[in-house]
């Protein structure tokens, strides 16, 4: 699709910074509220600057959660053509840069806009069924992160301090950790309840937690960053995201180790890792696997990603081929 305007958008929880270019030429910026008044305000001034329709403009932000939602709706109502890539993806691609105001960052945004528009994955939003599993997943995170803060230190301190003073720590915040814990517990029972409701999301867990080692969690996780596998389709390009993807780093005769991404979804790169842990202790495949790299005097660490890695590729052929994974399933012939 050709595009004859780009624009930028710096997204705060307060305001919003446009950034209009045509070509890699910046033509005017405003801010206005990050609310219902403010974004149409500026599509009206929009229109009447550049004489145009909302069709031949490409509005590009960075992923900001739910500070995004408003300006998201108002386009998508209007049918505009929208891009949210990954801050990091940006940052990487405009290079080095000095200073940082939020209008220069849109206007940053504008030019990496018109420059890679040829690589413009247009968003579509998920379905009302995923955004609502999508805050479920991280309300999940936020609590197993507080119960670890609070755990952590009343398991660490045995043999350090006294007895006495630990058992008083553990009294003083047993209450929470109950609570928390039994809100954790309310949590996994609203994303399975909610993965039954709808028979797409229960059919898409069936597949992939048919997958060794990759649980109900795990799985809720893949289906949001991928939107429903439409996001991303390819397990290949899911592995880098996931970062567990090495590559090579190597420059004139210094021959460096391949290395994984630091710029992955930490997340998911996390679950994936628990699960390649319990896929080796229960899929009789991956552990024998495991074993033979290890014993060859491959890292172990590095044999765990390989594991990961073929997690994913299952997870996305049981999608595609739309069945549930069999350790003795034979590929047919053509």
């Amino acid at each position: 699709m050709q595009f004859t305007y780009f624009i930028g958008v710096d997204v705060s929880k307060a305001t919003l910074d446009f950034a209009v270019a045509k070509g890699n030429q910046i033509l005017f910026h405003q801010q206005v509220t990050n609310d219902k008044k403010g974004i149409t305000q500026f599509l009206k001034d929009l229109r009447q600057q550049t004489k145009t329709s909302l069709g031949q403009c490409l509005f590009c932000m960075e992923f900001t959660g739910i500070y995004n939602n408003p300006l998201l709706k108002a386009l998508h109502q209007q049918s505009a053509n929208i891009w949210v890539e990954r801050a990091a993806h940006i940052q990487e691609s405009i290079g080095l840069t000095r200073g940082k105001t939020d209008q220069v960052d849109a206007k940053r945004i504008a030019l990496f806009a018109y420059k890679n528009r040829d690589e413009a994955r247009l968003w579509t939003p998920p379905r009302a069924v995923i955004a609502q599993l999508d805050r479920l997943t991280a309300q999940r995170a936020r609590l197993v992160k507080v119960i670890k803060m609070l755990q952590t230190p009343l398991t660490d301190t045995k043999g350090f301090v006294e007895k006495a003073d630990r058992k008083t720590d553990q009294q003083a915040c047993a209450a929470s950790l109950k609570a928390l814990k039994s809100d954790l517990k309310s949590v996994d029972k609203a994303i399975a309840t909610l993965a039954q409701q709808d028979p797409e999301l229960k059919r898409l867990f069936e597949r992939v937690t048919s997958v060794v080692g990759i649980s109900q969690i795990t799985a809720a996780e893949v289906i949001v960053a991928t939107n429903e596998f439409n996001a991303i389709s390819d397990p290949k390009k899911f592995a880098c995201y996931a970062g567990v993807v090495p590559f090579e780093r190597s420059s004139g005769q210094r021959k460096g180790k391949p290395q994984v991404s630091h710029m992955a979804n930490k997340k998911v790169k996390s679950l994936l890792h628990l699960g390649a842990m319990s896929a080796i202790q229960h899929c009789p495949q991956l552990r024998l696997y495991y074993q033979r790299k290890v014993s060859e005097g491959k890292n172990k660490m590095l044999v765990l990603n390989n594991v990961r890695n073929k997690m994913v590729h299952r997870i996305f052929a049981c999608v595609r081929q739309d069945r549930n994974y069999d350790e003795k399933y034979t590929p047919m012939l053509v």
